[in-house]
């Protein structure tokens, strides 16, 4: 052999040969021979562990290098909608390739996490290094999970922050990417070992979990909440210019206040109310309702509609706002602010004395706010009590805005929405982010206004859509299952309440029960069983209508700086009416329900990032009164405890089975209740309960109760023996007896 080959010889060969590449294919290339293979065995063993190649099955390839086959992560799709991917083996010391996914037709739908094993082609100037094509796809990428890491002789461990979560996951040495003990990370969970902890290695450190304004952070990681624009969507926020009059309406003459949270972040709508002057409407108003023109900033196919599609709607957090739109939209020039001119897409109604709507008709108009009002200020200047502000406007703007909610109010009686009645919760925080206080919000005369003003609005929308035969996204509630209904039967019936059989379901059969349940320790109770019996709201292009509201159909308008289904109804109005070239595409009509699925998940995803920020706030706020006792009342029986609502804070918490006493609970679904084998103690819904508190984790938001007392009586004490359950004479009468019981329920529904 005239030349032995070299490592850099042999690395340079793998470089230009980048397909499947062994010992064998190397001694031929170089023309190795006898024993000489020895030797060249020798030198890729080297190679290896210099980290120089990397061997692959009987393959060898350079480190840091992809084969022209590999197995890749789908990420999540880009402010443009395309799949970009990542390899799912990567040991280069630099950060992976960029790999663009160029799907084919009749390639299945793949979306983010998923693996596949796919053709790589390099290409240059094109912003990314690899276009991967579809060999075939393999399953579901690695699941991503949110917890705290903790430092272990193997290596380390992550401890989930989600409450349901009962595993802890092992990471190797190597695998923790520098993460210090405590500190909270992202984890990807690698292989499936059949003995042993699970494995996981961290993919990403997020800081001290015990900082204050980490709570939200981890819901949005939790969640995969999108939180940074794409720098094409931000170009575009940046260049927008404030509008000019033109062609629209000009409404800057109207006294159109905003009315909102003193909190509150953003402003997208504001109402005025005048007398109406028409003799054959005596006593009647004309209310008009201006929205926040966002379709003239965010058009349609543009980087800012891709990023807002992408989110589906704004998500709050008490110490930040994740926002469908960049700051300088929805805070500044989409934001109707006091004293400036903004665009609007307005709505002018006709209101008869008792509240019902003689017509209406929809402009887009140029508005200019007098003031920006919270609720607080609407309210005391309507009760008499103006102040600086509100003084100068207190006759000519807010009490006609008060009259007309009143005409409106009456017809909300007849039409019989459903009427529950939760206080929503307000977390305080300070400069810092720490729980100063948690409270109820007061609800005045000034909230509902506004949402009868916008329920109204909405149905107008919805109306004026279908009158045109334009298509749009309706907002649908259906009617709660028989299920449900029965279940919330049996749980009016043990409070000594009724809830009515055989009738048309109507909203105003839910109220009927809420009315007897007012007044009496079972009213929180009745109002959350109320609740939870309700389907859930979501969007649709059916007619489908809104049971909760009582009306045939209805569609959202009113919020389009932080709701994708609104910006969609505002083009819809502006394609109808002819108001430029910014409308409903056809394109996005014939992708609408596709918008309406996606969208509705987004809100769904919201509500529980939201909701699980609020549990892990509270436990944060509590975690300093562990020992100290509180009052409550029994919101939830399970199989294996039951949780109370304490009514200071509304925070909810568990009392284990295992701590009720030396006795074996039957647990009865239907009822919801737990009843002690021995002592016959019932205890249910509603029940006034004094806990103590046992444990509170900040970082899940779970919080543990021991129970002291149960309708004024000590509570049991003890753990149950083990073991211990019905005997089996027990077991057959509690069968016969559910039996009988679901016997006689089918009876009833046929």
């Amino acid at each position: 052999m005239a030349h032995f080959p070299s490592k850099d010889d042999i690395l340079g060969w793998i470089r230009d040969n980048p397909g499947a590449v062994g010992k064998r294919e190397i001694a031929r290339a170089f023309n190795v021979k006898g024993a000489d293979r020895i030797a060249l065995k020798q030198l890729l063993r080297e190679m290896q562990a210099e980290g120089a190649i990397r061997r692959d099955r009987k393959s060898f390839r350079e480190k840091g290098a992809l084969p022209p086959v590999s197995v890749l992560v789908l990420e999540a799709p880009d402010a443009d909608g395309d799949l970009f991917a990542r390899p799912q083996e990567w040991d280069g010391d630099e950060a992976p390739p960029r790999i663009l996914f160029v799907p084919k037709k009749g390639d299945p739908g793949l979306g983010q996490g998923d693996r596949i094993l796919a053709r790589l082609t390099p290409v240059e100037h094109a912003g990314h290094a690899f276009e991967a094509r579809l060999i075939r796809r393999i399953g579901s990428g690695p699941r991503r999970i949110l917890g705290l890491f903790r430092k272990t002789d193997q290596g380390g461990r992550i401890v989930p922050v989600e409450r349901k979560s009962d595993r802890d996951w092992l990471v190797p040495h190597g695998e923790h990417a520098g993460a210090r003990d405590g500190e909270l990370v992202e984890g990807e969970i690698v292989g499936n070992p059949r003995l042993g902890l699970p494995r996981a290695k961290v993919v990403a450190r997020l800081g001290d979990p015990a900082a204050p304004r980490s709570v939200s952070l981890i819901a949005i990681h939790e969640h995969g909440l999108p939180v940074e624009f794409s720098e094409e969507a931000m170009a575009e926020a940046l260049g927008a210019k404030p509008v000019t009059l033109g062609s629209r309406e000009d409404l800057r003459h109207l006294p159109l206040l905003t009315i909102d949270p003193s909190d509150a972040r953003d402003h997208d709508d504001a109402v005025a109310a005048l007398p109406d002057d028409d003799p054959e409407n005596e006593g009647g108003h004309v209310v008009w309702v201006a929205i926040a023109d966002v379709a003239h900033y965010v058009r349609p196919g543009s980087a800012l509609d891709r990023e807002a599609r992408r989110r589906g709607n704004s998500t709050y957090f008490p110490d930040r706002v994740v926002p469908m739109l960049p700051e300088e939209l929805s805070g500044d020039l989409c934001s109707l602010h006091e004293g400036v001119d903004r665009p609007c897409i307005a709505l002018r109604m006709v209101l008869t004395a008792d509240g019902t709507k003689r017509s209406h008709r929809f402009t887009r108009g140029l508005m200019r706010s007098p003031a920006s009002l919270s609720y607080e200020q609407a309210q005391a200047a309507h009760e008499g009590n103006p102040d600086e502000a509100t003084a100068p406007l207190n006759d000519t703007a807010i009490a006609p805005l008060f009259a007309a909610y009143g005409a409106l109010k009456a017809a909300r009686e007849r039409r019989q929405p459903l009427a529950l009645d939760l206080p929503e919760r307000r977390i305080v925080l300070s400069e810092e982010g720490e729980v100063t206080s948690v409270a109820f919000r007061d609800r005045f005369d000034a909230h509902k206004l506004i949402e009868e003003f916008m329920v109204l609005s909405n149905v107008c929308a919805a109306e004026t859509l279908e009158r045109r035969s334009r298509p749009l996204l309706y907002r649908a509630h259906e009617e709660p299952t028989v299920e449900k209904l029965d279940a919330l039967r049996e749980i009016a019936e043990s409070c000594g309440l009724t809830l009515a059989r055989g009738q048309v379901l109507k909203t105003a059969t839910f109220n009927r029960l809420l009315d007897q349940a007012a007044g009496t320790d079972f009213a929180e109770m009745i109002n959350l069983s109320v609740l939870r019996s309700q389907t859930q709201a979501y969007y649709t292009r059916e007619a489908i209508g809104h049971f909760g509201l009582s009306l045939a159909r209805y569609a959202h308008f009113t919020s389009p700086i932080r709701r994708y289904a609104d910006l969609v109804v505002h083009r819809a109005l502006i394609s109808a009416h002819g108001w430029g070239n910014d409308g409903l595409t056809a394109e996005e009509t014939d992708a609408l329900e596709e918008t309406a699925k996606h969208i509705s998940m987004t809100e769904r995803r919201s509500m529980e990032a939201e909701r699980d920020t609020t549990d892990r706030y509270l436990a944060a706020f509590l975690a300093d009164r562990v020992g100290n006792e509180f009052e409550g009342k029994v919101s939830g029986v399970t199989r294996f405890g039951l949780f109370v609502r304490l009514t200071e804070t509304g925070a909810d918490g568990l009392i284990p089975i295992s701590s009720l006493g030396r006795e074996y609970f039957h647990y009865d679904a239907d009822a919801q209740t737990l009843t002690g084998e021995r002592s016959r103690r019932e205890i249910g819904l509603g029940m006034r309960a004094t806990v103590r508190l046992a444990e509170a984790v900040p970082v899940t938001g779970g919080l543990l109760f021991e129970l002291l007392e149960i309708e004024g009586k000590p509570a049991p004490r003890g753990a149950p023996v083990k073991g211990r359950g019905p005997t089996p004479r027990r077991k057959a009468v509690k069968a016969r007896a559910k039996g009988s019981k679901l016997a006689k329920k089918a009876k009833r529904r046929f």
